[in-house]
């Protein structure tokens, strides 16, 4: 059943499970299940073999540890507890009563948090766990749900990380993009600066972003997040009562009133420049050649460097600790119960990774993508409309499979073909819309590790995340994809921008604020 309609049976029934069931794990579990038989032509011994090896192949691979897996599911412990204990020694109660004084509104707070996912582009995985750790206790104290909050910070991950260059996602684009232009004997651009020409052609980026700030400012939701947004702003409940599982670890932990600013920013200090510091340093011993940024950021080991700057972050979380311990302001006791505690809040997360993770391991057998990208390629496709057919198959690609990465390895060399064939002069456009597509995909899906991994450092439940940002993620990508009609019907990438920026403008005129004896944009945490 391999590469044919059937591959898609499994990854949409985990995806529709989960958002009927809103069961993660067991959806996750029924997908693999699926996945494994249909592989295996419902060969019980060979399924079971073949889920055995998924799992396994989580931690080994070809004969040695899985270095890449392991050290990214290390990095969510590790910054499980970092976050306990800066909750412990009063960092995060210190920022957020700081930063409370200065955003007055919960509009600030969005705009906030939004600047903050802009800023840290270096890697969609250290921005979904890092920007949502600085802005929650922001966040918190303006009575702004969790599931906003991870909505923010996942669409100012990937998105953002797509359109930069000095960024593991921007260094294996342009790879990639190299392997296509030496194969169709490009000569006229360089994968470089085709990468830099299509930064405004990537519409579901700037489409994302825009959301994001019309919803901050209008301060008007929608869909399932309206009532996470007015429970939060009216009683205080952040997250869903419904839900039973722990994801807060700073919750129920003790706080010392002894607590500092400086006890947050300087771990998240730490661990970014211990991040950053070890992605240069990996990189520059594996690059060849010119040692630009680009070279070496493209070359850098990023799961080894997260593991890294994870430890160093961790380090200097208990050098705070053991300060305040000796200063008499907490027990030392509390170094046990921060580990634990802070391990356990990441526990979820873990689970869910491993299983998405073992799922993506047997769609890639079942070569789901692959299938899907022979009948883009196959088919006959008006000219002016491949940007936007090739945007929604992408997005749709990886939504199915949970990875914009795998989309973009399969989606674009195909891209390129059909480009080369048709017309060169939309080649780069056809390229950046599977980059825009992928990512969109990438947004939607519940199956997607950076999707997860938002919802984890936002300490928000999975399923919530997934159901609220799939509307404004679909609003986006309707405006994107008017943005790509008019591309592929003008030529012109500006007046593709026009149009995304007109539906922008339409979507803040349609949206009307409530009235301000429901929701008043103003602090409501004292």
């Amino acid at each position: 059943m391999e590469n044919t309609i059937w591959s898609l049976v499994p990854p949409l029934l985990a995806i529709i499970m989960v958002l009927v069931t809103k069961r993660v794990l067991l959806s996750l579990g029924v997908g693999i299940v699926a996945a494994a038989f249909f592989a295996a032509n419902f060969n019980v011994p060979e399924s079971l073999g073949l889920i055995w090896e998924s799992f396994i192949g989580t931690f080994v691979a070809e004969g040695a540890l899985n270095t890449y897996n392991v050290f990214i599911l290390l990095f969510v412990l590790l910054l499980g507890v970092i976050t306990a204990f800066v909750s412990i020694i009063g960092g995060t109660k210190a920022f957020g009563e700081w930063m409370v004084r200065r955003v007055k509104t919960r509009a600030g707070a969005q705009v906030m948090t939004m600047v903050f996912g802009v800023i840290v582009f270096i890697d969609d995985y250290f921005n979904s766990l890092a920007v949502g750790q600085v802005a929650r206790p922001v966040t918190d104290k303006h009575r702004i749900s969790r599931a906003k909050l991870s909505y923010i910070v996942d669409s100012t991950a990937a998105p953002v990380c797509v359109v930069a260059p000095v960024s593991s996602w921007g260094a294996y684009i342009i790879g990639v993009i190299g392997s296509i232009f030496a194969a169709g004997e490009i000569t006229e651009h360089t994968a470089f600066s085709a990468f830099l020409q299509m930064i405004p052609m990537n519409l579901y980026v700037w489409a994302a972003l825009g959301v994001v700030l019309v919803i901050a400012l209008r301060q008007v939701d929608f869909g399932p997040m309206k009532i996470h947004e007015d429970r939060a702003h009216k009683t205080g409940v952040l997250l869903n009562p419904e839900r039973t599982e722990k994801v807060d670890s700073g919750s129920d932990l003790p706080t010392s009133d002894h607590g500092k600013v400086s006890d947050l920013m300087t771990p998240i200090a730490a661990l970014f420049v211990g991040t950053i510091g070890s992605m240069y340093w990996t990189g520059l011993g594996a690059v060849e050649g010119e040692h630009s940024l680009i070279a070496i950021f493209g070359e850098a080991a990023v799961a080894e460097s997260l593991l890294y700057g994870g430890l160093i972050g961790t380090a200097v979380t208990l050098i705070l600790f053991f300060r305040h311990v000796s200063k008499g302001h907490l027990s030392g006791s509390k170094l046990i119960t921060g580990g634990v505690e802070g391990v356990k809040s990441m526990l979820p997360a873990v689970f869910i990774l491993i299983f998405a993770w073992a799922i993506a391991f047997l769609i890639e057998a079942l070569q789901t993508g692959e299938y899907l990208a022979g009948i883009v390629e196959s088919s006959n496709l008006a000219l002016s409309l491949l940007p936007v057919i090739i945007f929604f198959i992408a997005g749709f690609i990886a939504f199915a499979t949970g990875t914009s990465w795998g989309s973009f390895g399969i989606l674009l060399p195909i891209a390129g073909q059909i480009a080369l064939g048709t017309d060169v002069d939309m080649l780069l456009p056809i390229l950046a819309a599977v980059l825009a597509g992928a990512v969109f995909g990438d947004h939607c899906s519940p199956i997607s590790d950076s999707t997860i991994l938002s919802s984890t450092g936002s300490s928000c439940h999975h399923i919530d995340h997934v159901t609220t940002q799939l509307p404004y993620a679909l609003t986006a990508a309707a405006i994107a994809g008017l943005g790509y009609v008019v591309l592929g019907v003008t030529g012109s990438v500006w007046l593709g921008l026009l149009m995304v920026a007109i539906g922008l403008v339409v979507l803040f005129s349609i949206l009307k604020k409530p009235d301000a004896a429901d929701i008043r944009d103003e602090t409501v945490a004292k």
